[in-house]
């Protein structure tokens, strides 16, 4: 059934007049954000930091069952208050990113069972997804906890050419692992030399590991020191050393830099360097971060200077626990309105 427009125009007016006689209590609500409390309000306000902590006794063993009141953070010297706190119970996601260049070609196979071993010591409710580069960066596996799934997309890798490390970072960071939520690590097994990114860069990417807070664990493998030898080959008529990156660089300059590369991910952001030189190593070292992942704390505060122009800020974490040994990152770059 229709109404003539006059009709329609009537009744519309005959509305607006009774709203505007309502008493104030009786309008209808506006369709505006509901502030319930002040705290509240800065929540929505300001931006998270959430840090990564890992707490040892002196003998080196973790130190289990510590609550959010055991923590106290601290930012520029200025205490904060712990806003978020996750348990070691709460489960993670890891993005595994695998070097599938040229030079992984001879050890690919081992290297795909030490990923897949890794990923099996992780706690059932833990997720995963793989990414791999050569001189594309591909994410091969959507986060999930199906342990085949992962392991058929491991078995399913091919080496190629290239090694597009620095894009593959900034992939990571901030596409694939921006959407998830929770704990989340970042774990790299490459040699450390890139020579194929198109739009990251070694300062890029360094920056963006310090503007997010994913812990990131870089293994630079080096199988039976392969990349020191090549480095200490020398032409005998020439006096040069061998080359292998576009620009000429020396093989033991690629690899200083990249071993300062990884280093400088793994300090930014409360993660843990790794060297391998053969199979067994690398075994071991997964064994490592698995275990580490499995005994890290999570806290989290909003900072109290939101002063934009103070980008670099320092981070101390204190805990109620004797003797205690905290592994942290002891510094992030602030950006306002963006989750960490």
């Amino acid at each position: 059934m229709s109404y003539p427009i006059a009709s329609r125009i009537v009744v519309t007016l005959l509305f607006v007049l009774v709203l505007t006689a309502l008493p104030q209590d009786q309008k209808p609500p506006t369709p505006v954000k509901q502030e319930t409390s002040e705290d509240e309000i800065v929540r929505v306000e300001t931006t998270l930091v959430t840090v990564p902590v890992v707490v040892r006794s002196k003998n080196g063993g973790y130190i289990p069952n510590l609550r959010a009141g055991d923590f106290r953070l601290f930012e520029n010297g200025i205490e904060q208050e712990v806003s978020r706190f996750e348990t070691t119970d709460k489960p993670f996601t890891v993005a595994l990113v695998l070097d599938v260049s040229d030079s992984t070609k001879i050890d690919l196979s081992k290297i795909q069972n030490a990923a897949i071993s890794f990923l099996e010591q992780l706690r059932p409710a833990d997720r995963a997804f793989i990414v791999t580069f050569d001189k594309q960066v591909v994410k091969l596996a959507e986060a999930t906890q199906d342990r085949i799934v992962l392991a058929k997309t491991i078995r399913s890798v091919r080496a190629g050419g290239g090694t597009a490390l620095y894009d593959a970072v900034a992939s990571v960071i901030s596409t694939h692992n921006r959407s998830i939520g929770g704990r989340k690590a970042i774990v790299i097994l490459t040699d450390g030399i890139d020579t194929s990114s198109t739009f990251a860069t070694f300062e890029s990417t360094t920056r963006l590991a310090a503007e997010q807070y994913s812990s990131i664990y870089p293994i630079q493998f080096n199988p039976d020191n392969l990349l020191g030898q090549r480095a200490a080959s020398m032409d005998t008529n020439l006096g040069l050393t061998l080359v292998t990156t576009p620009s000429g660089e020396s093989i033991g300059s690629a690899f200083q830099r990249g071993t300062r590369y990884l280093r400088l991910l793994a300090q930014s952001s409360g993660g843990r360097f790794y060297h391998a030189d053969n199979i067994k190593n690398l075994e071991r070292t997964f064994s490592q971060i698995a275990d580490e992942l499995r005994q890290q704390y999570t806290v989290g505060y909003y900072p109290k200077d939101q002063d934009s122009t103070k980008e670099k800020r320092r981070i101390k974490v204190q805990v109620n626990a004797p003797e205690a040994e905290i592994k942290t990152r002891e510094n992030y770059i602030f950006r306002p309105d963006q989750q960490r």
